[in-house]
């Protein structure tokens, strides 16, 4: 299969893969597009191919809610050039959001007026240009959690001791170079040769600077709007991810079995159209369960196709097709979450009684 190449799988079992990527409406929750592209390909650099299809596609007044790792200045220069508006995770702590973190001490981490409660973390908006070159302002979302917070300090402080430990270790011995970390976070002193390791001592304003950032992450948006409704914006993605991850489980996408390319392209395609409609019939399902006062467990795409299924019809003795059975009350509310009754059973059961006697 020519899409069969070597690249950089996330579950990494040393074969060739090929890349599946689905457009989402976050806001619907519903599969726009998807592409297949060799393995040898990593996410970032085929961004600007999918935006071209989404231009192809006729989609105009959209955004891309994108991860850390498609903040680059060609990618928000591409999406721009194309009208599309965007809201993308800094990645890492860049020197530009240190500064304005730094600034921001003090007044954010426990400002009552900042808090935002459904994800239990504070924020604030600055408007900032993004890189040298850049021609207007963006808006510069800074957030900070106390649960990040305190996660990242134990990894910093787990770091440090085992930097600590590796470091006494060569103390006495001669060592060739050391690491970037621990040229940041010790000051080293060697014998007059130069080479041997004399004392490694720890550079405690380095640390606690580091410690002094913990718990803090930014995002960055084209369009103006608050820190709130910037990060229930990012947050929606976790829809792109859920349906993603059911086209995996539920679909078969997980491992496709098939020996050629024309084979896969239309395995794909097929379960393409069937994400979409399992999709609807999830948001159905769900916009019914949130309206009920308890939540009841067959309202999941699977059990709610699992109970309709027991709506059958037989052929009796007298050569005519029948339910078997009344509508239950499980299945009237099922039903009812698309717009539909029993009288709509019945009808539709007459119907293919009416087919299977001509037939």
């Amino acid at each position: 299969m020519d899409l069969l190449e070597y690249g950089n799988a996330k579950t990494d079992a040393g074969l060739p893969v090929f890349n599946y990527s689905v457009a989402c409406d976050s806001a619907n929750r519903e599969p726009l597009f998807y592409e297949l592209y060799p393995g040898s390909l990593n996410d970032v650099s085929q961004l600007t191919c999918m935006i071209d299809k989404a231009h192809g596609y006729g989609y105009r007044h959209i955004g891309f809610i994108l991860d850390r790792g498609y903040f680059s200045k060609r990618n928000l220069e591409y999406m721009e050039k194309n009208g599309y508006s965007f809201l993308i995770m800094v990645k890492g702590m860049k020197d530009f959001i240190r500064e304005i973190v730094i600034e921001n001490q003090g007044s954010l981490e426990n400002s009552r007026g900042k808090y935002i409660d459904r994800y239990d973390l504070y924020g604030t908006t600055v408007r900032r240009l993004l890189y040298e070159g850049d021609t207007k302002k963006r808006n510069i979302h800074i957030y900070y959690s106390d649960g990040k917070a305190y996660g990242e300090k134990q990894e910093i402080k787990q770091k440090i001791r085992r930097l600590k430990k590796y470091l006494d270790g060569c103390v006495g011995k001669e060592c060739v170079a050391f690491g970037p970390e621990i040229i940041k976070y010790f000051y080293l002193n060697f014998e007059k040769d130069g080479k041997t390791l004399k004392l490694a001592e720890e550079n405690t304003s380095a640390v606690e600077k580091e410690l002094s950032l913990t718990g803090y992450f930014a995002i960055v948006s084209s369009e103006n709007m608050t820190a709130r409704e910037a990060i229930e914006l990012y947050k929606s993605r976790d829809a792109s991810e859920k349906l993603f991850c059911s086209d995996k489980s539920y679909l078969g996408n997980k491992s496709m079995r098939v020996y050629s390319d024309e084979a896969l392209s239309s395995k794909v395609f097929i379960q393409f159209i069937v994400l979409i409609l399992r999709s609807r019939i999830y948001i159905a399902l769900k916009e019914k369960s949130e309206k009920m006062l308890k939540k009841p467990n067959y309202l999941t795409v699977p059990a709610a196709l699992k109970e309709l299924e027991k709506i059958v019809m037989i052929r009796q003795l007298d050569g005519v097709y029948r339910l078997d059975h009344t509508v239950t009350a499980t299945q009237k509310t099922i039903l009812d979450a698309f717009g539909l009754n029993e009288g709509n059973v019945r009808y539709q059961a007459k119907e293919i009684e009416k087919n299977l006697q001509h037939q």
